[in-house]
């Protein structure tokens, strides 16, 4: 899955780095899943997160990586990032 948020508050990249590591730990903690900053690393207000979660069945992987989609939504960075755009793309062997 690859998250866009937007990060209207901050100034910095050392700000943005301090949102994303709180938010990564925190998806890491809940979730089990693989997260990593994958664009946008220099610009100041916009972060792309990807996600892996590995699993035998499409359809679990699916609602991991919707619920996952849905905690960034409801608390990406204690509200100092909002979720702009999501998108989910399943691979299968």
């Amino acid at each position: 899955m690859r998250l866009t948020l937007h990060l209207p508050e901050n100034h910095s990249l050392k700000g943005k780095r301090q949102v994303l590591q709180s938010l990564v730990a925190r998806i890491r903690r809940t979730f089990n899943v693989a997260v990593a900053e994958i664009d946008d690393q220099d610009a100041w207000q916009v972060a792309t997160l990807g996600v892996a979660c590995v699993s035998n069945d499409a359809r679990h992987a699916d609602e991991m990586l919707a619920k996952v989609a849905n905690f960034v939504e409801a608390d990406a960075g204690g509200g100092e990032a909002l979720l702009a755009r999501h998108v989910i793309e399943l691979i299968q062997a």
